[in-house]
């Protein structure tokens, strides 16, 4: 006898924009059965789940960019109990030979999340941890580009970086009495200075007055900056000590490090299978690079590079700070291993060790959760 409607096995593909979801169905032949367009609101998200079920019973839905545009659709899904891959993008040369429009992204994202290729499971995104990442992106000292190259001051502390070196270009070209006073002065002794004078607003035809109406402008904005990212910084700080309070705890572990290692585990750990998985996903598990006659590994330029970072920083202070970090780096050296491969030896060892932590204490909080 045939299947009925209700108990075909169907899996659902949808490719993400800002404003528009496209989302396609494909059978267990995995043959496309309908390709729709969405809003991306709550009602185009429960408009398209129910689309989906017509077809038969969904078994799972595989969504790009699960991190960005996908980000709503993501929480939508999983508050319905719906079964949620992220699929990373098509290899470009199947998408030269196909073609690209949205209904093709759509289908490959479907054919993707039936044969579970190209799929991840994503990171939840209602939970502490998405807090810190938002907090941490408001404050991140990273640049950001624009498409067209220009740096883009989106951030806290790189604004205040820029405020304060346009203060030190003003103060170069400033006339000989304000430069005269200002130039010997420290970093927070010339922002106070400059924050405290009262320049006569009026006279901002004379260059000497336009200079102290500027760089009054300047600093004022520097000291606003300043108490934003220090407000920042007092909320990450708190939420890094109520999710693992024993990762700072640990030597050379600094509360930055810590922030990138939980946002790069994410609210759900146990989508990493082993600490194996969670040093590669750090990219600092070794890669075999061996021929006939050479067996030797390289280093790993895949993963998160911010993750990579935040162990190099560690590992560089247990370097100057642990004197077991020193014995096993000098160790390596006399067996032949250059400093960088040491390490990058011992990068690993601190990932294993960051992992265990995290798990421990994800563990801990779900026990909580269900005892409350």
């Amino acid at each position: 006898m045939g299947k009925t409607k209700q108990t075909i096995p169907v899996v659902g593909g949808v490719d993400t924009h800002k404003d528009l979801h496209v989302a396609a169905v494909v059978d267990d032949n995995d043959q496309v059965l309908g390709t729709q367009n969405f809003a991306t609101t709550r009602q185009g998200y429960k408009l398209m789940l129910a689309w989906m079920r017509s077809f038969g019973n969904l078994q799972r839905i595989g969504v790009e960019c699960t991190g960005s545009c996908g980000a709503g659709l993501l929480r939508y899904m999983q508050v319905a109990d719906v079964d949620v891959l992220e699929v990373t993008a098509p290899h470009k040369l199947d998408r030269r030979r196909r073609g690209k429009n949205d209904d093709f992204d759509a289908e490959s994202t479907a054919h993707a999340a039936f044969a579970e290729r190209r799929t991840v499971t994503p990171r939840s995104r209602d939970r502490m941890v998405e807090s810190l990442r938002v907090l941490k992106v408001c404050r991140n000292e990273e640049d950001q580009q624009t498409a067209w190259g220009a740096v883009c001051p989106t951030h806290a502390v790189q604004a205040r970086r820029i405020a304060l070196q346009i203060i030190q270009t003003t103060i170069v070209c400033a006339p000989d009495r304000l430069r005269d006073t200002l130039r010997k002065m420290t970093r927070m002794q010339l922002i106070r200075t400059l924050a405290a004078w009262q320049p006569d607003l009026s006279g901002y035809r004379d260059v000497e007055e336009a200079y102290k109406i500027a760089l009054k402008s300047l600093a004022r904005r520097y000291l606003e900056l300043h108490d934003e990212v220090a407000d920042l910084d007092d909320m990450i700080e708190a939420i890094v000590k109520d999710l693992a309070p024993e990762l700072i705890a640990r030597n050379s572990i600094g509360l930055n490090s810590a922030a990138q290692l939980l946002l790069t585990a994410g609210d759900n750990p146990e989508r990493l299978r082993s600490e194996t998985s969670f040093a590669a996903l750090c990219g600092v598990s070794p890669v075999p690079a061996s021929s006939v006659k050479t067996t030797r590994h390289r280093l790993n330029r895949g993963g998160d590079r911010a993750a990579n970072s935040a162990l190099h920083i560690i590992a560089i202070g247990r370097l100057r700070l642990d004197s077991k970090t020193q014995e096993y780096v000098a160790r390596r050296v006399a067996q032949g291993h250059s400093k960088l491969e040491a390490i990058r030896c011992v990068k690993r060892y601190i990932a294993r060790e960051v992992f265990n932590i995290i798990a421990r204490r994800h563990k801990q909080i779900n026990r909580a959760q269900i005892a409350a």
